[in-house]
């Protein structure tokens, strides 16, 4: 029989009420999101479920929001007997799957998550940096384009075969952008967002963070975790620090991680959090692949 895998979605993804049927809907996700609000030391519940969006928007809510909706549809699925022999998540999804796994609590997840968020902020906001994303070219041609450019500009989101997303200094960006499209790039545009994510640049985030996990112990488990910046298994509480540590300026490598869950035998994933995101980057990454989209409670009740 075929394994199966969650993958959790990242940034980008949040939207305003996301999470709010399954808080009005189900005791056991009410009880759990409490637990949630309560451990943060800031509001989140308002911006989750009734915005503003701007306010939603901003890092410091986005990524422990995903989070959050992600890790509580994960229990709501494990509730059914659907269990992964496999997780992994895009970015901060990769803090969903964390939680999924059982190296951290759900609450522990999400709060180490709100810690994240508030460094990439304020780091963010220090360096000059963007992000951009590059449409139909290869990965391996971008890379030797962006060699030739002045200035911090890296290849970091390795999304699907023909979808790659650079990030660093914005001029650095700009030119990068000129020089690929006069290359053959169908585009390259640059992205709505604060920072540099995943790029050298948000370094000391990574140096926070790492000063951060040592409040938390990290649990060895049996279910593996495909690392973002190394496409492989991680299954003890010390892989894991490393890897929390470099994620936060390396890449995230998605096309691999989908190659390494289909190489060990999976052949059933669920997409768990908002949106349809990764479902759409995995069907380009490898048709065969059956997808399923866990995103609300009618999901959840419609398996």
């Amino acid at each position: 029989m075929g394994k199966i895998a969650f993958v959790f979605p990242g940034q980008g993804t949040q939207f305003v009420g996301m999470g709010k049927d399954i808080y009005e809907n189900n005791a056991l996700a009410r009880e759990e999101y409490d637990k949630i609000f309560k451990n943060l030391s800031f509001d989140l519940k308002t911006p989750m479920f009734d915005g503003p969006e701007e306010i939603l928007k901003k890092t410091k809510y986005t990524q422990p929001a995903i989070v959050a909706m992600s890790l509580i549809l994960d229990k709501l699925l494990k509730q059914k007997g659907i269990n992964p022999d496999f997780v992994a998540g895009h970015s901060v999804g990769e803090y969903s799957a964390i939680g999924s796994a059982g190296f951290l609590s759900l609450d522990e997840a999400v709060k180490l998550t709100s810690f994240r968020g508030e460094v990439m902020n304020e780091i963010a906001e220090k360096v000059n940096g963007g992000m951009a994303a590059v449409i139909g070219m290869s990965s391996d041609k971008i890379q030797e384009f962006l060699k030739t450019i002045p200035g911090i500009v890296e290849a970091v989101n390795f999304n699907e075969p023909k979808q790659t997303v650079i990030a660093g200094e914005k001029e650095a960006i700009e030119k990068a952008c000129e020089i690929l499209k006069e290359n053959g790039a169908r585009r390259a545009m640059p992205l709505a967002v604060s920072g540099p994510f995943h790029s050298s640049l948000m370094k000391p985030a990574g140096e926070k963070l790492k000063e951060e996990l040592k409040k938390y112990t990290l649990n060895n488990t049996s279910i593996k975790l495909v690392a973002n910046t190394t496409a492989e298994f991680i299954s003890t509480g010390n892989e894991l620090k490393e890897e929390i540590y470099n994620q936060s300026f390396g890449p995230v490598k998605w096309v691999d991680t989908i190659e390494k869950l289909k190489e060990n035998g999976v052949e059933t994933i669920y997409e768990i959090g908002p949106g349809k995101v990764l479902s759409g980057l995995i069907r380009k990454i490898d048709k065969s692949l059956k997808v399923i989209s866990v995103n609300s409670i009618a999901a959840i009740e419609n398996l």
